[in-house]
């Protein structure tokens, strides 16, 4: 399963859903001054960027690392815009032959930004052509086939690879070591979110008010996409069931409809959790075991569910497998047994 394919029924999945990307668009930061968060990243980016514009020349290849929905791909358009350049957008997975590489790079202008969402899911023989355009500028073009094959140099305009990827660690090191200025995103605090609660709701005309933004921001597992897409759900709710202004009451409310809890929980978290305490005793219990006891992808509880539960202190991966903490047990109102992990008291 790919990483796209996670377009799961719960509001929490940090990837876009279907049909959300252009809903995205309209509420995406336009420069560095929009985006908020991200501080050091910010600082770094402005440093980058000015010292490029200063010389004249563009500015060194770019990675951006971090989970979903954090903000890789408004990242990349504000960088091209910053520039002033022009955005070419494709993903690791779309690239599987090197010569729909060629293809796209041999069409960039000079100063072009090229982003690649998933580069770390690059095929291999495109990733080795990437490895001389990045460097020289330049790629071979490879024309026939077996003892007569030629190797065509072809001479690429200048230009800035920004590079996102939700698993560095997948990234080879030839790749890596191949960017000149590497970031990672790091999650928002419930502050960031309601500043972008705000500005989110002032683009899409929703009288949200200051404890309607605490209260979603407080659900949002720290990640943008999730707070909007809340938002966009709590609106709803406020419109159709209340008089339109978005309270904590009907944040609330809301939120309550969408099975999502008060710590950011949905029913699969739940569902996911209650297996692991109810029918298997807290654990050790593989991941493959624990998706089939809730029907669902070993993908999806690895990818959706389980990085927020280890976060929020739920979970433990262990080298047997998944095992529930004192946290799980008591957020789902039960006693924890002696052996469980974390805090007891």
């Amino acid at each position: 399963m790919f990483d796209d394919d996670l377009d799961e029924e719960t509001p929490l999945s940090p990837y876009p859903a279907t049909g959300e990307r252009e809903d995205e668009t309209g509420l995406r930061p336009k420069n560095l001054t929009e985006f908020v968060g991200q501080a050091r990243v910010r600082e770094q980016l402005e440093l980058v960027l000015g010292g490029a514009m200063r010389r004249g020349s563009p500015p060194d290849h770019v990675l951006l690392s971090g989970p979903p929905g954090l903000g890789k791909t408004s990242l990349a358009m504000i960088i091209a815009a910053e520039l002033g350049a022009a955005l070419r957008i494709t993903s690791g997975p779309a690239l599987e032959r090197a010569g729909d590489l060629a293809a796209m790079l041999s069409n960039l202008a000079e100063g072009d930004v090229l982003f690649i969402d998933e580069i770390h899911r690059i095929a291999r023989p495109a990733e080795e052509m990437l490895y001389l355009a990045m460097e020289d500028f330049r790629v071979d073009v490879v024309v026939g086939k077996g003892p007569g094959a030629t190797s065509i140099p072809l001479d690429i305009a200048p230009f800035t690879l920004v590079g996102a990827t939700t698993r560095s660690g997948s990234l080879t090191g030839p790749l890596r070591d191949r960017f000149g200025f590497t970031a990672h995103m790091e999650f928002y605090v419930p502050g960031e979110l309601e500043r972008i609660l705000t500005r989110s709701a002032t683009i899409l005309g929703v009288d949200l008010r200051p404890d309607g933004a605490v209260e979603i921001a407080g659900r949002s597992r720290g990640t943008p996409r999730i707070a909007n897409r809340l938002l966009r759900r709590v609106r709803d709710y406020a419109e159709v069931r209340a008089d339109g202004a978005v309270t904590r009451d009907i944040a609330m409310a809301a939120l309550q409809v969408y099975d999502v809890d008060e710590l950011g929980l949905d029913r699969l978290d739940r569902a996911v959790l209650g297996a692991l305490v109810r029918s298997f005793g807290g654990g050790p219990v593989g991941v493959s075991t624990l998706a089939v006891a809730v029907g669902e992808e070993p993908t999806t509880v690895e990818e959706v569910c389980e990085p927020y539960l280890v976060r929020a202190g739920m979970l433990a991966r262990t080298p047997r497998g998944r095992v529930a903490t004192v946290s799980a047990w008591r957020h789902l109102g039960l006693e924890p047994p002696a052996q469980a992990p974390g805090e007891v008291g």
